[in-house]
């Protein structure tokens, strides 16, 4: 469309603009996350059909996570440098291709040469290089449709759509399964996938002024000039290193409730498959609500205790709470007690996505993607050693022990919001 603007699109209002963007925005959000828990969903049944071992499958898991954290910051300079409508749009049809690919491994062709635990490891790879720009460019396109006083609560209704892709991709994906086969629901996926990232490149601008309107509050930020990037810069910048340092610790938190949640309730607990299925949808639904509830509060008290203030707030509140409750829920109480310990141990630590990606983006002003992308890169790594580090301090201390010391991870990230510097000058200014 350009410069161009038509009549028709400068009457279009600005909330409904903001709430398509929104809605989008969330939907991207959560078919990535439906995406990448699917592989685990058809795990057992790829397995069995090609004779591959928990360790190989393990590799195959990790291989998307590597990738992911790794093209992060580079993804979030892309978005910064060229606009998150093309960067989201390319990432969505590369994962819609990478995720169709994965039906077809082991066929004549892909797999024949390299063999099928290679071909998964370079597909789900390649998925994770795809799928890494997303939150850095979605924190990019934020900050360009909303003030900043909206921003905390955006961010999180975004972010939610992470634990509700987690959520349903159980159910859904068994069900397709159960349908057409695992081949062929990878097939289903990848046209979802790619049917929305079209809705998003027809929809989305990087700019509203490009829909004819102007947002109170909002001075959309322009590309970032060409030439070499001062990483160094963002790198040393206080606020965002500890930033990174504090979500690094919340995702070791997040992380073993997406991979070893459905195995403690099983295995440790003793419950059954049915029930154990049950109380990690409740457990995720129960981060669904909560993590938009965390961005609302700590921009309804912005105008009172300044941004800063109440983001500092929120994310205190929460990650002591989640803290405390992830200690007590883990300590041996009974079924239900610690389901619901356990359940809002893992909202309360989600409270505090707004706060910090807003923060992250208010730091890096027109570098909000790659600071959102160097903070969304901390946590990854935390993400990536968490299933990790988990079985084995476990098999030490027991899992008792293991989820404590994770609750004193969690307290680690809320220490951080103590040294964070309000009203600092962005990245952006100097950048």
């Amino acid at each position: 469309m350009g410069n161009t603007v038509s009549k028709t699109q400068a009457k279009v209002p600005i909330v409904r603009l903001q709430v398509g963007a929104v809605a989008l925005m969330f939907g991207l959000s959560t078919m990535s996350y439906f995406d990448r828990t699917i592989m685990s969903i058809a795990g057992p049944e790829i397995m069995k059909d090609f004779g591959i071992s928990e360790t190989g499958m393990g590799t195959v898991f990790s291989a998307f996570l590597i990738s992911y954290a790794i093209f992060m910051a580079p993804g979030g300079r892309l978005a910064d440098r060229f606009g998150p409508r093309k960067v989201l749009f390319l990432g969505g049809m590369g994962a819609a291709l990478f995720t169709g690919l994965t039906g077809l491994t082991g066929g004549a062709w892909l797999g024949a040469s390299f063999g099928v635990v290679a071909s998964l490891l370079i597909i789900r790879f390649l998925f994770g290089i795809c799928t890494a720009p997303l939150y850095p460019a979605l924190g990019r396109m934020t900050a360009a449709w909303f003030p900043a006083a909206q921003v905390a609560r955006v961010q999180a209704i975004v972010i939610t759509g992470a634990p509700l892709g987690g959520a349903i991709s159980p159910v859904m994906f068994a069900a397709l399964i159960g349908a057409f086969g695992w081949r062929w629901s990878f097939g289903w996926a990848a046209i979802a996938t790619a049917l929305l990232g079209g809705v998003w490149y027809w929809y989305a601008r990087d700019d509203p002024r490009e829909y004819g309107v102007e947002i109170p509050g909002v001075s959309a930020p322009g590309p970032v000039r060409e030439g070499r990037f001062p990483w160094g810069t963002l790198l040393g910048d206080r606020n965002l290193l500890l930033l990174t340092a504090g979500y690094f610790c919340m995702n070791y938190f997040q992380y073993i409730f997406y991979y070893w949640i459905y195995y403690y309730f099983g295995e440790i607990r003793g419950m059954s498959r049915g029930d154990s299925a049950t109380y990690v949808t409740f457990l995720m639904l129960t981060i669904t609500v909560m993590t938009p509830l965390g961005g609302w509060v700590a921009d309804a008290f912005s105008p009172r205790l300044g941004s800063h203030g109440a983001r500092r707030l929120v994310s205190v509140t929460g990650l002591s709470l989640s803290a405390v409750l992830l200690y007590v829920g883990s300590s041996g109480l009974d079924i239900v007690p610690t389901v619901v310990f356990l359940s809002l141990a893992a909202g309360c630590n989600s409270m505090a996505e707004g706060p910090f990606w807003a923060t992250a983006i208010e730091t890096g002003g027109k570098n909000a993607g790659v600071a959102g992308g160097i903070m969304n890169c901390g946590g990854n790594i935390g993400g990536i050693l968490s299933p990790t580090l988990t079985p084995i301090i476990a098999g030490y201390v027991g899992w008792e022990g293991s989820l404590h010391f994770a609750s004193f991870v969690v307290m680690l990230s809320m220490v951080v919001w103590f040294f964070i510097k309000p009203n600092s000058a962005s990245i952006g200014a100097t950048l």
